[in-house]
């Protein structure tokens, strides 16, 4: 038989047929591809009875946030780079419901295509990096959807510890007045000049060493200042040692250390029962924050306290540490706690001139301080016999006696007074008399950006915040001044609270399962807007060993009071300004309903930039919003260089609210 050659072999009806077959298909699967891009959403790559994983119905679209970067302020703005997005929800984790349905689980899908919940929560590695300043394109694991956004710049080194409303050097020179402190106080960029760039980390940044070791030391490359060790090194405050610097546990008033002083205090007021009665403690020119780090392991919270002075870094070296601390300073303004937020206020050589102004500052302290409080001193005029410390003394006397204190104890370099519980001292007194009462309108707990006042603030008369209960059972109890803040319900406020602790209780412990939260390193955490504080309730029922910053926001309801009736921290603030703490502070960050409120007054993505500055490298951010919103924030987080997942909560992915996960990876120029 003929053999076949080429073109009979491609003639013959067979092979015409599966060429026809095989045009048709190819002409179907585009035809296909080009219906299924046009407008539908992927609602579905797997499911199973017990397990799914669904693909965000946002996957698909593309997001353009030119218009809400503001203009850069720096040499070099923004350039324009590719991100290319991943499928946004990869396990949907359990949220308010997170015991819903017990058959459910999660985790991640092995070599074989199954899922599996064996999988360790990855640290922070310093190896693994981000070149930022080389890089030409974010690229993630998919090529099949890309956004063009414009992503941030590094800032100058020369900005690797910039705090935006205290380093604001124009603005400081512009005032007119300074020798009450005036630069140590908020002077915020104008709209259009804030903050548009990623403050960088010092050279050889590391992971932070973990609570409890770090409160004895802390690496020097990540807060790489030795001024306090030239100036302290003999007062017991700091050394350097090596890598690293040591924090012996001492300061200029205890250099014999922090726990043999708190020991003095306790046996000279012993109704002071440190953890018991006192859980609040304000520490004013903290140092590097020693009294309020070994106060800690006797169930007291304190905020220590001091300016952004010659030594610049105290407040970089507590929070480095894993102490709660803030920049703030006693000065023209009222600082931003509540009235009755503390059991005592210290001050150990704390630089303050108490008696300037007729005692406007002790006025301050004595509106801060709770019902029946202490305020605690130790500095030369105290036990120093030279005529000019003894006139301050005697000074210091006249204007604590004119506030009805009692000078309870003065021991060594040491005195403690005591406030009144109720308001007949100041009433007895004669018609008259200097200081006087504050006028009845006037609120105590209204602090964003007000005067000081050359007054006494009176007690509530149903001596609300006098009577809290001990330490632990206050944090439960729903306080006196639930009643009182004027709130947007005006009954069951008891229920509301007992709410929200509910929610946040069942909320939590199906994070500490889904997500691995007893793996992370938690030590500072801020809750952005906190409420009545049962996030940061949560926290510590569920045995975290952090401290949580409650945050509360301008415009939202002063809920401050019951937070530190309640033994939590707390500070007010509006957060379209800038926050005063240092870069690289917090490990995590909170925020539930924030930016649907906040969006109104703010631009977004100024709050992300400043929440990128607090954020130390692998970090994390916690974002429970609504739907509107949820699509910019995740652009802006990619635009920073976060890895930011988009994920359902437990309501399932029609639920009017998303969780936003993401994690801050350390970049490099």
């Amino acid at each position: 038989m003929k053999p076949l050659i080429n073109t009979d072999f491609i003639k013959t009806p067979q092979i015409l047929k599966i060429t026809a077959f095989a045009l048709i298909s190819i002409t179907f699967f585009y035809v296909g591809k080009h219906w299924s891009n046009s407008g539908y959403q992927q609602l579905l790559f797997f499911s199973t009875p017990q397990n799914s994983i669904s693909i965000s119905p946002n996957n698909d679209k593309s997001f353009n946030i030119t218009s809400i970067i503001s203009p850069n302020q720096y040499d070099h703005p923004p350039t324009e780079q590719a991100i290319t997005l991943t499928p946004l929800s990869i396990y949907p984790p359990p949220d308010e419901s997170p015991l819903s349905n017990p058959n459910r689980t999660f985790g991640i899908i092995d070599s074989d295509g199954k899922m599996t919940d064996d999988f360790e929560v990855g640290e922070f590695d310093p190896d693994i990096e981000e070149n930022w300043g080389n890089e030409t394109e974010i690229q993630s694991a998919s090529t099949n959807f890309k956004v063009r956004v414009r992503k941030y710049e590094l800032c100058p080194r020369s900005m690797r510890e910039y705090i935006p409303c205290l380093d604001n050097v124009e603005a400081i020179k512009r005032l007119k007045l300074t020798e009450k402190g005036e630069r140590f106080e908020r002077h915020c960029p104008e709209k259009g000049k804030g903050l548009n760039c990623l403050v960088p980390p010092p050279k050889g940044y590391r992971q932070p060493i973990p609570w409890p070791r770090s409160r004895d030391e802390v690496w020097y490359s990540n807060v790489p200042h030795t001024r306090l060790v030239d100036d302290k090194g003999g007062q017991n405050w700091i050394s350097k040692e090596k890598e690293k610097f040591k924090f012996p546990g001492g300061g200029t008033q205890f250099i014999h250390g922090a726990d043999k002083y708190l020991d003095q205090i306790a046996q000279m007021v012993p109704d002071i029962t440190f953890g018991h009665h006192t859980r609040m403690v304000l520490d004013v020119g903290c140092g590097v924050a020693s009294f309020g780090a070994y106060l800690l392991s006797r169930n007291v919270m304190t905020m220590s306290i001091a300016p952004k002075d010659v030594h610049e870094n105290q407040i970089q070296f507590a929070l480095e540490r894993g102490v709660p601390a803030m920049v703030a300073a006693f000065a023209t303004h009222r600082l931003l706690y509540p009235s009755q937020a503390f059991e005592l206020i210290h001050c150990s050589r704390c630089r303050i001139n108490w008696t300037r102004d007729d005692g406007i500052l002790l006025l301050e302290v004595n509106r801060m301080l709770r019902a029946g409080g202490y305020f605690a001193w130790a500095a030369q005029p105290v036990y120093k016999h030279e005529q000019v410390l003894e006139e301050q003394w005697a000074e210091m006397l006249n204007i604590t006696t004119h506030l009805c204190w009692e000078l309870v104890k003065k021991e060594g370099y040491i005195a403690i007074w005591k406030k009144p519980l109720n308001n007949s001292c100041y009433l007895s007194r004669d018609k008259g008399a200097i200081p006087p009462l504050c006028d009845p309108d006037d609120d105590p707990d209204n602090v964003w950006y007000v005067d000081l006042k050359a007054c006494i603030s009176r007690l509530p008369e149903n001596e609300y915040g006098a009577n809290v209960p001990t330490w632990p059972s206050r944090l439960h109890t729903p306080p006196d001044r639930l009643q009182s803040i004027q709130y947007e319900s005006y009954i069951a406020r008891k229920e509301l609270l007992k709410a929200e602790n509910k929610f946040w209780s069942e909320t939590i412990a199906g994070y500490v399962r889904a997500w691995h939260w007893k793996k992370f390193k938690l030590r500072n955490v801020m809750d952005m807007k906190a409420g009545f504080g049962g996030f940061a309730a949560a926290l510590i029922d569920q045995g975290f060993d952090c401290w949580v910053l409650n945050v509360v926001p301008v415009s939202g309801s002063n809920t401050l009071p019951v937070l530190y009736d309640r033994g939590l921290l707390g500070v007010m603030h509006d957060w379209c300004e800038p926050f005063n703490t240092y870069p690289r502070t917090y490990d995590l960050l909170h925020a539930a309903g924030l930016f649907s409120v906040e969006r109104k007054i703010c631009n977004m993505s100024t709050i992300m930039l400043e929440m990128d500055r607090m954020l130390r490298p692998g970090g994390k951010v916690y974002i429970r919003d609504s739907l509107d919103v949820m699509d910019e924030l995740l652009q802006i987080a990619k635009a920073m260089g976060w890895q930011a997942t988009l994920r359902d909560t437990s309501e399932g992915p029609h639920a009017s609210y998303r969780i936003l996960t993401c994690d801050k990876r350390l970049l490099r120029p």
